[in-house]
């Protein structure tokens, strides 16, 4: 049985005054710019940011975004945010994420999201792109 391969990063964020609301409880839209936080930080740890795909000519919008709200954040407290890459066959990336109060580890989102990857001309692109396959093989995914 071999090991299966699995990508993750985790980035911690601070909320702040202006992403809460009048309770001090962390507005539920803000969760979606932690979200790409770390979908970003994902992207500079394993060259698979949005800039990388653009220099290899594809645009990756995000076509599915599914959020699970566990617990709620307020102000001052720090958010663990952790991004983990799903592999699939089609040509989509995937990613689960978590996102944890750092005070005391409890969970308090857990959520999923699907990118397509469209060309230059936003045509959505039906076969995996070849630089997407040697990434999967860079890092031993196929």
């Amino acid at each position: 049985m071999t090991k299966k391969t699995i990508l993750s990063s985790t980035k911690e964020v601070e909320v702040r005054f202006s992403e809460v609301d009048s309770m001090g409880i962390l507005w539920h839209g803000s969760y979606v710019k932690y979200l790409e936080d770390g979908r970003e930080d994902f992207g500079k740890k394993y060259n698979l940011g949005y800039l990388d795909t653009l220099a290899e000519g594809f645009f990756v919008p995000l076509i599915q975004l599914n959020m699970d709200f566990k617990k709620p954040l307020v102000y001052g407290d720090k958010a663990i945010v952790k991004t983990t890459f799903i592999n699939a066959e089609a040509a989509k990336i995937l990613y689960q994420y978590e996102i944890r109060n750092a005070k005391d580890n409890t969970i308090v989102l857990k959520g999923d999201s699907i990118q397509v990857f469209l060309d230059k001309d936003y045509q959505l692109v039906w076969s995996t792109p070849e630089f997407f396959i040697d990434w999967k093989k860079k890092w031993k995914l196929i």
